[in-house]
């Protein structure tokens, strides 16, 4: 018999400033969700460069994880340390492997007004956390959109949904998927999320519900984030103006976590060692 998920915890996010003035709504990495496993933190991001064209994320490290950046609108220039570049447009996909080291810039630019989107943090389990650094990009025409008749689409970033459509990106290490649904007024949506995944919802636009006995699931509402008790299925509904949400899952590492900053290790003196080739100049090298 499938077991159907719900919302177990919900989470209104906390406000934070990063980078050069950017401000940010963050889901996961704080002390009241420091990390949902393998994922560390989940920002929200939205930023108009013609207000503030200093307004970006200059150079700055990362060690022992993944950086996933979504992007909704406009444009953003990343550069690395090692020569790297690219610009990611809107409905594009960076999926960055840290592993050893990385020291980048993220940088809204163009002229088309707000730039907006998620940063999500995978962790690497303890022996690839000093792999070689390395990127999968992808723009938004590169990324499959399954349809489910007239009212329901999913974007798939990572993952097979369970009518076999599978993502550009390739992570065996946590097996993530990483969808963006958007239905049609009232549309029903029946997903299966592996069993031994962690998973977790964010609702963009409209509203969502649960349909089940269980009178104390509540809709969730636009802008609304949710850690999704354990089963083997989502069985959601559109509310009247419909819905535009992510489903995040990803199998979790169960390894002990020390970070700072950017460094995501497993103990202390790893992070240190990382801060100290930081400054010595050959954390990437």
């Amino acid at each position: 018999m499938p077991s159907y998920r719900i919302p177990r915890t919900l989470f209104s996010g906390r406000a934070e400033t990063e980078g050069d003035g950017i401000e940010v709504k963050r889901l996961i990495g704080v002390p009241e969700l420091d990390m949902v496993d393998p994922f560390l933190l989940l920002d929200v991001f939205s930023v108009n460069p013609q207000e503030d064209r200093s307004a970006g994320f200059p150079p700055h490290p990362h060690r022992g994880f993944e950086t996933v950046t979504y992007l909704l609108a406009g444009q953003v220039r990343h550069v690395d340390s090692a020569g790297h570049e690219s610009l990611l447009r809107a409905g594009g996909v960076q999926w960055m492997t840290a592993g050893r080291g990385v020291v980048h810039s993220e940088m809204p630019e163009g002229n088309g007004g707000l730039v907006a989107g998620f940063q999500l943090w995978v962790n690497l389990p303890r022996s690839h956390k000093m792999t070689d650094a390395s990127y999968q990009d992808f723009d938004s025409d590169e990324i499959p959109v399954e349809e489910r008749g007239s009212q329901v689409t999913v974007k798939v970033i990572s993952g097979t949904t369970g009518r076999g459509t599978t993502g550009p990106v390739r992570q065996p290490l946590t097996e993530p998927r990483y969808f963006d649904f958007d239905l049609g007024a009232g549309a029903a949506v029946l997903e299966p999320v592996p069993a031994d995944h962690n998973a977790f919802i964010y609702v963009i636009n409209g509203s969502l519900e649960f349909p089940g006995d269980d009178l104390s699931v509540h809709p969730l509402g636009r802008e609304t984030f949710a850690v999704l008790s354990h089963g083997t299925e989502l069985r959601v509904s559109a509310g009247a103006d419909g819905a535009r949400f992510l489903l995040v899952s990803g199998r979790p590492l169960r390894e002990t976590v020390a970070r700072s900053g950017g460094f995501v290790m497993n103990t202390l003196s790893e992070v240190h060692a990382a801060q100290e080739d930081f400054r010595r100049g050959r954390l990437a090298g």
